[in-house]
């Protein structure tokens, strides 16, 4: 990656659900895509107001006739184009993101969205399905897990050098919203609004990021029940959770808590997973997303930085400029969106075998983020109790 050299062949004619002016998230969209040339943004349905949207498209540079009203005119036309879009990306609302899915992939069209996948297992199960029958990819923006020194982590973790997995400790719990902010900004209204978040709040939109991450470090290990307590210390956003801790119990006896927050005053991100084996740990902060602790026993700690030699070469493979400079969450999703793109072209040659090595988060991990938090509310609304996973 360091030369920048394509993996691909013809950039990815792409087009964006969403995402428009005053979005959160649209322009890492946009800026991971093109990052590397795989994608090329040639048509998007920005906004709920169509006027609105189609300037929005024309200020990128797109022709006003490829800016849409609303998907399914997207959808329809550009399926009917023999230069027409192959992927779309769905940054919107999360009650939208099943129906926007399922009919960019009942048009034959490769799907890149925001978490949650859906609101639950059984609406990401047929998407799932849907997928299969029709050749396509569904690629789920968990972008902390592009950054290099994860993919150092399950390195560590794969070669024996924690030992047998202990214990996984992992917390998302800013403090931005640890008032109730959202009376004065729509782009957070819709967050704490069960209508459109679905059943939670912080535990989907926060904790599922730190569950990817530490399913993608310890693929092996697999929940066998959790308990989940939820508060909203802002009353306002009841029934939906702005705090939450869960306990997990692994098969084979390992043991994980994940606290997740959006109340935590003064805290920014505080996103770490730690990771403890019988032999060693490892940690990842993200707001130092460009080291790894690494603390054996009996040995002084190290800190591992990123573009180093010492490094694993699959961690190595992410890198993009020489070690001692910073990298950033635009270069992480820029790596997932390099995946997302190796992922459509081997699909649309009839190979998908080609890709079956490669580490993305995919419809699995899209529905294993939407079980998760299904199982959370099922235990916090009883009480707390213990859960089986299901």
């Amino acid at each position: 990656m360091i030369d920048g050299q394509r993996k691909t062949g013809a950039a990815i004619r792409w087009g964006m659900v969403g995402g428009g002016r005053g979005s959160q998230i649209g322009y890492i969209h946009r800026a991971a895509a093109t990052r590397d040339r795989y994608f090329d943004m040639v048509a998007g349905a920005f906004d709920l107001d169509p006027a609105r949207g189609r300037a929005f498209g024309t200020d990128l540079g797109l022709d006003p006739a490829r800016c849409y009203a609303d998907y399914r005119a997207m959808f329809a036309a550009e399926s009917a184009r023999p230069d027409g879009i192959r992927a779309v990306s769905i940054a919107t609302p999360n009650n939208t993101h099943y129906e926007i899915s399922k009919a960019a992939l009942l048009a034959g069209i490769h799907v890149i969205c925001e978490k949650p996948l859906t609101f639950t297992t059984a609406e990401a199960l047929d998407l799932q399905r849907i997928a299969r029958d029709k050749g396509l990819i569904v690629g789920v923006t968990y972008g902390y897990s592009g950054y290099q020194m994860i993919e150092e982590a399950a390195r560590l973790v794969a070669d024996g050098t924690l030992g047998e997995i202990r214990l996984v400790n992992l917390q998302f719990a800013h403090g931005f919203h640890n008032e109730a902010v959202e009376e004065a900004n729509p782009a957070i209204r819709w967050r704490v609004d069960p209508k459109f978040a679905g059943p939670s709040y912080v535990l989907g939109d926060l904790a599922t990021h730190p569950l990817y991450l530490a399913e993608v470090i310890c693929p092996d290990l697999r929940i066998r029940r959790l308990m989940c307590a939820r508060q909203s210390f802002i009353a306002s956003r009841a029934p939906l959770e702005d705090n939450a801790v869960t306990l997990m119990e692994y098969e084979g006896g390992a043991f994980g808590t994940l606290w997740t927050s959006a109340v935590n005053a003064g805290a920014m991100h505080s996103q770490r997973v730690r990771i403890v084996g019988s032999k060693a740990s490892v940690e990842w902060w993200d707001e130092h997303p460009n080291q790894l602790s690494l603390e054996i026993q009996g040995q002084p700690p190290r800190l591992l930085d990123r573009g180093m030699g010492y490094l694993h070469p699959e961690a190595l493979a992410d890198d993009r400029i020489s070690g001692g400079h910073p990298e950033g969450l635009f270069e992480a999703w820029a790596n997932l969106y390099e995946r997302f793109a190796l992922a459509i072209e081997a699909h649309d040659d009839g190979a998908p075998e080609r890709v079956a090595g490669l580490r993305y988060p995919g419809v699995e991990a899209g529905i294993e983020g939407v079980r998760w938090v299904e199982n959370c509310v099922r235990s916090a609304d009883q009480g707390g109790i213990w859960v089986d996973y299901r």
